[in-house]
């Protein structure tokens, strides 16, 4: 299982995260698209690097708004495969 990061390592990496919030233990983005057809275009990217990190968003789509959640779920908080799978997130346009 990975390793909870401290709260100041935490702070030290949502640095690097534009448009990225950490809330309750949990990695936050929010992303908004013309319509569905592009809102779920982009969700389809995200399977293959979180399949390739072993580590999967939770995601909520509505319409045209694609929520991203990042978590640790097993071990109750934020790991360093958040912060990895987030950065490769961000790459995704």
């Amino acid at each position: 299982m990975a390793q909870l990061l401290t709260e100041a390592e935490i702070q030290e990496q949502a640095k690097f995260l534009a448009d990225w919030t950490v809330e309750d233990s949990k990695l936050l983005i929010t992303r908004t698209f013309k319509d569905f057809i592009e809102a779920i275009e982009f969700v389809n990217k995200l399977v293959e690097p979180a399949e390739s990190a072993g580590h999967h968003p939770d995601i909520e789509i509505s319409y045209n708004k694609v929520k991203i959640i990042l978590t640790t779920h097993d071990a109750g908080g934020l790991t360093q495969p958040d912060f990895d799978v987030a950065r490769a997130i961000s790459q995704i346009s």
